[in-house]
């Protein structure tokens, strides 16, 4: 994943943005080391997540994971407005309980393997006038704005989850730019821990291994190797943040050999596991 950009950084528990291009722009594939929420306001965009395609409609709802490869294509010079939240793991911690979970809907849209969800008549919903009441805090400035913002966007978040867990939303339909790509990643997810070789997989698939290096290389920007490799780090980190010792989560993760894991992980996150826990 190395040939993948990491755009953006977090400092605060969220962030929001607001954001109008009105001139024609790509963008390269991308990661972040944070969950990302992107509501499609106005354009003619397809987003393009782990593999898969997916042709948004006004006020579709796209959720990324911290570490998933996305960008967006823009298909027209038309007006490109969204609506952008970083949120931190820890952000959704603070609030977790048992009858609160702000990670809902990005769990509920993985187990349901999309990451693409739609609200039928969200313009004369509740949750489109907390999104409104949203945008407006975002440009205030006076006494407790900020606080005012956090408010919007905790009420925002309860709402949405709400309609996840009554099942009040729904998965538009996806095109994998590859499908043989998009079944060897959806392999890599699930069997992340065990061997993924390029002999491995070459031989699951049927696919000649130079021949597999060269279409995954081809069709996602990055080598199989990287790919493998940013998803077990990403792994390890997260069984580090529940408590699991460093040298346990390496070898859980699927690396064989504790130096090379560390090389690994401070080349990919830029500081070691152990700089990483002390922000935990």
């Amino acid at each position: 994943m190395e040939k993948y950009k990491k755009i953006g950084y977090l400092h605060t528990p969220f962030k929001i943005f607001h954001l109008i291009d009105q001139d024609f722009k790509t963008y390269d594939f991308h990661y972040h080391d944070f969950h990302k929420l992107l509501i499609l306001i106005k354009g003619h965009v397809t987003y393009c997540v782990e593999g898969k395609n997916y042709p948004l409609a006004p006020y579709d709802f796209v959720l990324i994971k911290a570490g998933e490869v996305h960008r967006p294509v823009v298909v027209s010079d038309s007006i490109y407005e969204r609506i952008i939240v970083y949120i931190s793991p820890e952000f959704e911690k603070e609030y977790l309980g048992e009858t609160l979970d702000l990670s809902l809907c990005f769990e509920k849209a993985s187990l349901e393997k999309t990451h693409v969800i739609r609200i039928p008549a969200f313009e004369k919903s509740k949750l489109y006038i907390r999104l409104q009441e949203l945008i407006r805090s975002l440009t205030k400035e006076d006494y407790g704005a900020r606080l005012q913002e956090k408010l919007c966007f905790l009420q925002f978040m309860i709402l949405l989850n709400q309609k996840v867990l009554k099942d009040h939303i729904e998965y538009p339909e996806t095109a994998t730019y590859h499908e043989k790509v998009s079944e060897i990643m959806e392999y890599i997810h699930t069997h992340i821990t065990e061997e993924l070789s390029v002999q491995t997989l070459s031989e699951k698939f049927y696919l000649n291994k130079y021949y597999l290096m060269h279409l995954f290389k081809q069709e996602t920007g990055t080598t199989l190797a990287s790919y493998i490799s940013g998803k077990r780090l990403y792994l390890a980190r997260e069984q580090m943040e529940q408590g699991i010792p460093i040298t346990e989560a390496c070898y859980f993760c699927g690396y064989k050999n504790y130096s090379t894991f560390l090389r690994a992980y401070k080349k990919f996150f830029r500081e070691t596991p152990k700089h990483s826990l002390d922000f935990v």
